[in-house]
């Protein structure tokens, strides 16, 4: 059995966060997903589009621009690894290649 992580290790939790996503607003999301995949870095935008203009839920009557906050999130987020086997230095990686993409 795995421990908790030590923020919940101290404190009795017998449930704890999974960590199943570890999402990023980014600025030019598009061009640093493209960055990240030619380091070999995987990553997901798992709702390109807002909820409310998802055609599912078109019978709500919502357009573009009823939740500007929302369609500005879809644009930015993005969702780097993370996973338990995720090594201290692929996270270090990760995170270099994140201050080349800002600092070039």
């Amino acid at each position: 059995m795995k421990l908790p992580p030590p923020l919940y290790r101290n404190k009795g939790a017998k449930n704890f966060h999974i960590y199943n996503q570890y999402v990023i607003r980014a600025k030019k999301r598009n061009e640093l997903q493209k960055f990240l995949k030619d380091k070999n870095v995987p990553t997901a935008i798992y709702y390109p589009l807002p909820l409310h203009l998802q055609k599912c839920f078109s019978y709500l009557g919502y357009k573009e621009g009823d939740f500007p906050e929302s369609e500005k999130a879809s644009r930015e987020v993005l969702a780097l690894p993370i996973y338990p086997e995720l090594s201290q230095e692929q996270q270090d990686f990760i995170v270099s290649c994140l201050y080349d993409f800002y600092n070039q």
